[in-house]
């Protein structure tokens, strides 16, 4: 087998060490543009599991790698002036001149050509004199662009303008401190990836251990001494990133600034943490992150690796770490599979969820990065808690394994009456500390979300909603929503949804508050007005979503003649003046029911689509009258029914609002929209804001993954300072501890996960040792607070050998 190996980063490097040791009779090529010494970076960060497959695969590599690195376990928030240091997260990072120069020996060693300074021949020439050709030319990649009908890259830019610096000196720990300048927010990433071999430059942790610098044999014969990385003795070398919003970037006038004056001002900016030392870069630039997505990673004999098939956010430290497993899994799925086009499935298949995982974690670090300004205001400890949790990987539990002190201190700042005066566990989990809405206090944080049955007669609820919202109230949650009930016949989805238009209505609903509150004492249920607008008159969910009925069409209505899928769904009816003003009188008509049924809270449906919602989308309102147009038009009617209804309301009692953060389609609501739309509705007395996504369009591109939904929660509420209601995908008690801990949710609405466990709320209670008033389970149900015993897997295994006695 002839390879050809565009680019020589790590990946491309590593690819082709791992192919040539386990094959020698392959000819392999690797073609670097630039010279051996040439680098972009500083300090790369490996994990222990990166490491683990490095000396699986090659002791030899790892054995080198090993040599040089730096590890550490603190890291330290610097949150105005005031330091906050988490520990137990174990680090490993070297010089990327280090890490190159080791795998350039390695591979001359086992026979790779390496070509510097020569950039590769033309894609075309490559295929046809090679049996593989490995695209591992990073994110701006040749290859990749050459055959782009093939893989189809996806491209997108943020809205943060980073450099990639270095300090003479080794930080103590991985860094992040904050600059709140005149221009804007600036934030500080360091990290040391060298240290001088009589210890580190603090006296708080040891070097790894003796003779951790760079190995003698590190450098190739041919390069020069690298100055990015001191030798032996010298005090050492950070990696420094300098991050900031562009328009931050601009007023600063960091625009115009060439890299030595860039790195002058921004060591001037962080002084206190750099000890008045300066910053160096190494053709440093400014850049804005590129996330890098391809529909196919191979095409015929060629296959992408590294940058050049996916990007992650540096603030995550993932890059080098992907490139290197990617190489890994091509070179074990091309010894696996003889055939090529299986094997480059097989490594696509292998490497694609790992992948697309850790840029779902990469995005939320990046967009928490960007909007940073909005949580500054936070207490120092929950600042920290927030950034260190920032991805979603490091969680409330995991955060407490790792430094149980730090965690315990969160609590005691954020939640002061529910945490130990001691440094042991939280007596509370912040997930079962109680939250006052107006006249309502709510004993957990747990939601039931409202979930369409699609099971009712003409709207009335019957054994099945009793059954379903009771087990749910029964099994701790603190507060039970319904589904979107809705406000008159015509204003169903389908013919199963539930009303509140008839006093038979009501009166079913009382049945069933009451139940709540007699069987499940604490537990409070709420109900979701609605109207589903264009999206009405369809079939059961599992009959088929969103399609038509058969027979037995009601005429639709909604704020402009748009169907929801255009030749399939009928065109509704643009309201006039008469048919708003019956709307609403439906909607406080349902509201005085719903008050008399015994419901404790009373939410305002204006997500997902449906009639109110789609006057809030311009994707679903073109309307030329006073209802329409700019932002404050769109919102005139959602806000004439909230206020409607909140004047029927009776007053002890909360109003929520739902509401679709972003339509995830072009043109439709943003999430600065959304801020102004929670804006308004809190205004005119929402006492919460349930921010939900999407659902609006169909053609609509959802960014799915755990918590996915939470950064617009998290937005709207530490830029307003108002409650909110946090929902999507979110699955684990752990989730809800961290989100309400870290600031970004006052509630967590949990849907699919209540359809698995009625009693979620009390086994996720017995899980965390907690019994207390938060999750207190019903008398009949008691002894089962404890999981029942099971067969033992941890049992001492019986002895069958029996040593000898030694001699003497």
């Amino acid at each position: 087998m002839r390879v050809a190996v565009v680019g020589g980063g790590p990946g491309g490097l590593y690819a082709a060490a791992l192919l040539k040791r386990l094959d020698p009779a392959r000819e392999i090529t690797v073609w670097e543009r630039n010279a051996p010494d040439d680098t972009f970076g500083f300090g790369v960060v490996l994990s222990d599991e990166t490491l683990g497959g490095i000396e699986h695969a090659d002791p030899q590599v790892f054995r080198e790698l090993r040599n040089a690195f730096v590890r550490w376990d603190d890291i330290d928030v610097v949150h105005r002036g005031r330091t906050l240091t988490s520990g137990g997260h174990g680090f490993a990072a070297l010089g990327r001149r280090t890490l190159l120069a080791v795998l350039h020996a390695r591979c001359r060693e086992l026979g790779v050509r390496l070509r510097f300074r020569a950039e590769a021949p033309p894609h075309a020439e490559l295929v046809r004199d090679h049996d593989l050709v490995i695209a591992a030319d990073g994110v701006h990649s040749a290859t990749r662009d050459a055959l782009a009908g093939a893989f189809r890259p996806r491209i997108v830019r943020h809205r943060c303008r980073y450099i990639w610096l270095a300090a003479d000196f080794a930080f103590d720990a991985f860094r992040f401190e904050i600059a709140e300048t005149e221009h804007g927010v600036m934030q500080l990433h360091g990290y040391p990836y060298s240290r001088s071999s009589q210890g580190p430059s603090g006296p708080r942790h040891p070097a790894a251990s003796p003779g951790h610098h760079p190995s003698p044999h590190a450098q190739p014969p041919d390069a020069p001494p690298a100055p990015s990385e001191p030798t032996a003795g010298a005090p050492g070398a950070s990696t420094v990133i300098i991050e900031m919003r562009e328009e931050v970037w601009r007023r600063a006038g960091l625009d115009r600034c060439g890299e030595a004056e860039s790195a002058e001002r921004c060591a001037k900016i962080f002084s206190d943490a750099l000890g008045g030392r300066g910053l160096r870069g190494n053709r440093s630039t400014w850049i804005s992150f590129a996330t890098v997505t391809n529909e196919r990673w191979s095409h015929g004999r060629t296959v992408l690796l590294g940058d050049a098939a996916h990007t992650a956010h540096f603030s995550i430290g993932s890059g080098t770490k992907l490139a290197v497993e990617d190489a890994l899994a091509l070179a074990a799925c091309l010894r696996e599979h003889p055939a090529l086009s299986d094997a480059l499935a097989a490594y696509e298949a292998e490497r694609r969820p790992v992948v697309e995982s850790t840029q779902r974690a990469a995005r939320a670090s990046l967009e928490w990065f960007e909007e940073l300004d909005t949580v500054l205001g936070q207490p120092p400890r929950q600042f920290a808690f927030n950034l260190l949790t920032r991805s979603r990987r490091i969680t409330h539990d995991n955060l407490r394994l790792r430094d149980p002190e730090f965690v315990t201190a969160v609590e005691r700042d954020v939640l002061p009456d529910t945490a130990p005066a001691d440094t042991g566990a939280s007596a509370t989990p912040p997930m079962f500390t109680p939250f006052r809405l107006r006249g309502l206090t709510l004993r957990n944080r747990v939601v039931v979300s409202p979930m369409d049955m699609y099971s009712t007669e003409d709207g009335t609820p019957g054994d099945f909603h009793l059954m379903h919202l009771g087990s749910r109230a029964l099994g701790g949650a603190g507060l039970v929503m319904t589904e979107m009930v809705c406000v008159a016949p015509e204003g169903r989805i389908t013919p199963g949804c539930a009303g509140l238009w008839t006093a038979g209505h009501e009166a079913a609903w009382r049945r069933i508050t009451d139940f709540v509150h007699r069987q499940s004492p604490g537990a409070a249920v709420g109900v979701q007005l609605g109207h589903a607008g264009r999206k009405g008159s369809t079939r059961l969910m599992w009959e088929g979503i969103d399609q038509p009925l058969p027979h037995g069409n009601w005429p639709l209505v909604a704020a402009s003649p748009l169907p929801y899928r255009a030749g399939v769904n009928q065109v509704p009816r643009q309201l006039d003046a008469a048919g708003l003003a019956g709307i609403r009188e439906q909607f406080t008509d349902a509201a005085r029911r719903a008050a008399r049924a015994g419901f404790d809270l009373l939410e305002l449906h204006c997500a997902h689509g449906y009639l109110l919602s789609g006057f809030l989308s311009p994707l679903t309102n073109r309307r030329t009258d006073g209802y329409g147009g700019d932002l404050a038009g769109r919102l005139r009617y959602p806000l004439e029914v909230f206020d409607a209804v909140r004047e029927v309301w009776p007053d002890d009692r909360p109003m929520t609002v739902r509401i679709s953060a972003t339509d995830w389609a072009a043109g439709g609501t943003t999430a600065d929209d959304a801020v102004e739309i929670a804006r308004a509705f809190h205004a005119h007395g929402a006492d919460a804001l349930d921010v939900s996504t999407g659902q609006v369009v169909p053609d609509e591109r959802p960014e799915y993954g755990r918590s996915y939904q939470t950064p617009y929660a998290d937005r709207i509420r530490n830029v307003l300072g108002v409650p909110v209601i946090a929902v999507g995908a979110i699955s684990s008690w752990d989730d809800v501890n961290s989100l309400v801990l870290a600031g970004r949710a006052d509630l967590c609405a949990l849907a699919r996960p209540h359809l698995y466990d009625p009693h979620w709320t009390l086994h996720a209670a017995a899980d965390q040792g907690y019994s207390g008033p938060g999750a207190p389970w019903p008398l009949p149900y008691a002894a089962g607070s404890r999981k029942p015993p099971t067969g033992r897997t941890d049992a001492p295994k019986p002895r069958l050998t029996l040593d000898a006695p030694t001699a003497g």
